[in-house]
């Protein structure tokens, strides 16, 4: 698998493929009195006649184009972030973190205030994914099968993607054009965001797909499911590369931040694998595992690389995973991020830049959410660089910020970023490519089925929630 996974992240060309084609419901594209995309013979004529004028200026734009050098853009990191939260009451919550620098209050501080909070699916939401570099993107997955796509800029309802016939199980943005799935149908699917078409439908698992994971590069995918294989996708070409047989049901894969290493959990067992599926090391947790996540933090000036694991007892367990590269050895708990009075179902981090007269530039910041209905969030950096300098004993780690549901039962949660940073050398914010009208992304022949656009939501749908 080793020469596989290596081949695959080598290529550097991305091969076209056939788009499938589905219907489109409330196509925008339907003239008043005519077929859709019909055109009048008399402007038909017309714009036979004008071609030969219109090649001449298509050319000299061209031409003017490849001489206009592009403004660099610099991109610098969020000074705030997003949580997105599902329940099994079918509701999704928004909120907004931010952070302020009040000397007077003791320094650095942290908050978290709800944006929306309203019915999204008919029946439990199960997996939300936001989009990165800006966040635009929110995508929610349910039982009632159906893939929901949201423009979190705006706050209003883009569609759904009726691609699955079974219960959504997870989703992943692995880059802002495209978004990925799985389902208990045994499928994954890769759609791009641009008009939202399926570009590849991955077929192999015999049962539910539990989980996926995207390398860094983009190219390759490993994923588990209820068939107890764990199977590598080659992402470039759209097919099954190598399956392996693990003789358990694998729950979660994850891929290490640089993709060196992956994990496989199940039930309590982590298990630490290379890219050659070598097995590094075993985890043997205390309690089931909900979620794992790999995070790289700067402790004490250099890059560490650690394990977060949500799970039964609470908290989420902080493992420290130089000793698993360097030597093999069983990795060790160094903190325990507290305050949950249930399990802990789900951790997801981000990198965020603090304000000026902060001490630190950035940090790591973490948030999980649990059965006891609250969502937590973590300064991840900050604690673990005094767990560096504490390494006798286990450094509990205080939340900085939460917002209570006050009772929901919180089933999935995804971290993405706020406020767009991007510059153009003047200070101002970048367009993003995808910032566009829907019209414009959306055409007659989309490859999916699309809902009525144009939903909004809001905070005060909460009550009528």
């Amino acid at each position: 698998m080793s020469s596989k996974i290596k081949a695959i992240v080598a290529q550097d060309v991305v091969r076209p493929v056939k788009k499938q084609r589905v219907s489109l419901k409330g196509s925008a594209g339907t003239k008043r009195g005519g077929t859709p995309g019909s055109v009048p013979k008399a402007e038909l004529s017309k714009s036979k006649a004008s071609t030969k004028g219109k090649q001449k200026e298509t050319t000299s734009l061209k031409k003017s184009k490849k001489a206009t050098k592009p403004a660099e853009t610099v991109l610098t990191l969020p000074s705030s972030f997003k949580v997105v939260a599902g329940t099994y009451e079918k509701l999704l919550y928004g909120l907004e973190g931010s952070t302020s620098f009040d000397e007077s209050k003791g320094g650095l501080e942290y908050h978290l205030q709800p944006i929306f909070a309203f019915p999204a699916h008919v029946s439990c939401v199960k997996a939300v994914s936001i989009s990165p570099d800006g966040g635009k993107w929110l995508a929610t997955g349910s039982a009632d099968e159906i893939i929901k796509v949201w423009d979190l800029r705006r706050r209003k309802e883009i569609g759904g993607l009726m691609h699955h016939e079974g219960s959504i199980t997870q989703l992943t943005f692995p880059s802002r054009s495209h978004l990925m799935s799985a389902s208990e149908d045994g499928i994954l699917s890769l759609f791009h965001t641009r008009d939202w078409a399926v570009l590849r439908t991955l077929k192999g698992h015999k049962g539910h797909v539990n989980s996926f994971a995207v390398h860094p590069s983009g190219k390759v995918g490993l994923s588990v499911g209820k068939d107890r294989t764990l199977r590598m996708w080659d992402l470039m070409r759209g097919k099954g590369s190598a399956s392996v047989k693990l003789g358990k049901e694998g729950e979660v894969v994850r891929w290490s931040s640089d993709g060196g290493m992956f994990v496989v959990q199940a039930q309590k067992t982590i298990d630490v694998y290379t890219t050659d599926m070598s097995l590094l090391c075993s985890i043997t947790h205390s309690s089931r595992v909900h979620d794992v996540k790999f995070c790289k933090c700067t402790v004490q000036d250099n890059e560490s690389e650690f394990l977060l694991v949500a799970a039964e007892d609470k908290k989420v367990s902080v493992y420290e995973m130089a000793s698993v590269s360097n030597n093999k050895r069983i990795p060790a708990v160094v903190a325990e991020m507290t305050g949950h009075s249930n399990r802990v179902k789900a951790v997801d981090i981000l990198r965020i830049s603090l304000p000026p007269l902060s001490q630190r530039k950035s940090t790591t910041v973490a948030s999980t959410i649990s059965s006891d209905g609250k969502v937590l969030v973590y300064d991840l950096e900050s604690s673990l660089s005094q767990a560096s300098l504490n390494k006798d004993n286990v450094t509990v780690i205080l939340a900085v910020a939460e917002y209570d549901t006050k009772g929901s039962r919180l089933t999935c949660m995804a971290l993405g970023e706020g406020e767009a940073k991007s510059t153009l050398g003047t200070g101002k914010r970048a367009r993003d490519d995808d910032d566009q009208d829907e019209e414009e992304w959306a055409p007659q022949d989309l490859e999916v089925e699309i809902e009525e656009e144009g939903k909004e939501y809001s905070a005060s749908d909460a009550e009528e929630a």
